[in-house]
């Protein structure tokens, strides 16, 4: 009994803890009815040259439960026998990526048009009896780590999960029923050992084991746990209310997993097309707060007109599988943040000094330092940066902000701000036609505005942090044009993001 409480308090379980191996149970295509014409021709074709070589292979995880369901998965997960390096073997380009659990990403096509299949080898379900431990964390003991294949930390976290197994091993050290089934293309046949089917049919997110200690494993289930819930809510789908039971008490559990790594589980979050949702659930659970200080900042404010509606457009723009940016939707979240820095900056400083001075405080205060900061800065500084220069419509300033690689971005975010009463939608539905228009017509639209806008009287932003002066080149090199006989003024036409 002392033994097992000492292993309670760092973090150690008991081998009666560790979750049932379960009983193999083969799925028929008569009763499963998969559409085969849903799965992914590249997956199918790395399932069929790891079983050429006489090998395990099936598609698993949360593409089998999407299958059951009816729907197309957007994304799809092999798991084998083979070992990395054997998978690695087998195909062109193909990649072993990871330390904490090592995998192969097989490549499909090039550029933007690229397809990555993840490969992951069959794990030996090992509970935390039989780890090595070590006192510190993935940075601060990454020596002792280089060498080991299974490790936790003092918490009972795991910080190396590379100790290959049999499939009844592998699928109890997956985290949800519904996402532990394994489809064999070739034979059609589904592979459960949790009842997920059965769960699937039912409608249950339930976790494999002990939940608590599931998320002591990894604590990164419990954002994964509302991300699977508030996809599938609108199918049915519930938290069983043993699995959702030990959330809030697991909270604090998140404060030792990289912010890097929290900072992407956020992402997928709010960018696979349920942002909206998952806000909801964490309500619903009662963790609106203490996951993340981002997330917890995205909850405080989806109320926000402006941030309402950028969440709304992200769930759209998924759900017509048309790309999204983690800048954007962050940009949208943390504009108030810049207003407000920046009407404080530019009592010291000129307005756009200003304006940079107020986006490197925001950055610094609300981002921190996460994987790909650089790149993240440099978009939603453009995003920004960009608003100011949409009142000036005079000189060569518009012809030189349409053709800016990330124009359609900025000005997305501007006509966002349109949508709420920020902008006035009169100057939103211009660039729109702006960016639409030839040269010629651009040009005649400049002549248009140009008498309003003459390099004589400084203009003013709209509404963003106080009255803003913005020339993008001096007035003596500015020629005034002659307005054409019979222009008008341009008619404000229909636009969408």
């Amino acid at each position: 009994m002392i033994k097992s409480l000492i292993r309670r308090l760092i973090g150690k379980s008991d081998a009666s803890s560790r979750p049932s191996l379960g009983q193999r149970v083969s799925v028929p295509v008569s009763a499963h009815r998969i559409d085969a014409s849903l799965v992914d021709d590249r997956a199918l074709k790395v399932v069929q040259t790891l079983q050429d070589r006489g090998h395990q292979a099936y598609i698993v995880g949360g593409a089998v439960r999407d299958l059951l369901l009816g729907l197309r998965p957007k994304d799809f997960d092999v798991a084998t026998d083979a070992t990395p390096e054997q998978v690695k073997a087998l195909f062109r380009r193909a990649f072993i990526i990871g330390r904490r659990f090592r995998i192969v990403h097989v490549v499909f096509g090039r550029g933007r048009e690229h397809e990555v299949i993840e490969v992951s080898t069959f794990r030996a379900y090992l509970d935390n009896a039989n780890a090595e431990t070590v006192s510190g964390n993935e940075r601060t003991a990454k020596g002792e780590l280089a060498r080991m294949q299974h490790a936790v930390d003092a918490s009972g976290r795991v910080l190396r999960d590379n100790v290959w197994g049999p499939q009844d091993e592998d699928a109890a050290r997956r985290d949800f029923t519904v996402n532990a089934m394994y489809y064999d293309p070739r034979t059609q046949e589904v592979i459960d050992y949790h009842k997920g089917f059965e769960d699937a049919r039912k409608r249950v997110l339930r976790m494999i084991g002990d939940p608590a200690s599931r998320y002591r494993e990894d604590p990164v289930r419990i954002v994964r746990a509302i991300r699977f819930s508030a996809k599938l809510a609108a199918l049915g789908f519930k938290i069983e209310a043993r699995t959702a039971a030990p959330i809030r008490k697991s909270l604090d559990l998140l404060a030792d997993v990289p912010q890097s790594r929290m900072f992407d589980e956020m992402l997928k979050l709010l960018q696979t097309g349920h942002a909206l949702a998952s806000i909801e659930q964490l309500k619903g659970l009662g963790v609106a707060r203490g996951i993340y200080p981002l997330l917890d900042l995205v909850v405080e404010r989806a109320a926000d007109p402006f941030v309402s509606a950028a969440l709304h457009d992200t769930d759209r723009r998924v759900g017509e599988d048309k790309p999204v940016a983690p800048s954007f939707l962050l940009a949208c979240v943390l504009w108030s943040d810049v207003r407000q820095a920046w009407q404080h900056e530019r009592q010291h400083q000129a307005p756009i000094p200003a304006l940079q001075s107020a986006i490197d405080q925001v950055f610094d205060a609300r981002i921190g330092d996460v994987s790909g900061r650089g790149k993240l800065a440099a978009d939603m500084r453009e995003i920004w940066m960009m608003q100011p220069r949409f009142d000036k419509r005079a000189g060569h300033g518009p012809m030189t902000l349409v053709t800016m690689a990330r124009f359609r971005a900025g000005f997305d975010f501007m006509r966002l701000r349109a949508d709420v009463g920020e902008v006035d939608e009169a100057l939103a539905d211009w660039w729109q036609t702006f960016s639409l228009a030839d040269e010629s017509e651009r040009e005649d639209m400049l002549a248009q505005v140009r008498p309003s806008n003459s390099p004589r009287t400084r203009s003013k932003s709209t509404d963003m942090a106080g009255p803003v002066v913005i020339s993008d080149e001096p007035p003596k090199r500015r020629r005034r044009r002659r307005r054409k006989p019979g222009d008008s003024p341009n008619d404000a036409g229909a636009s969408s993001v």
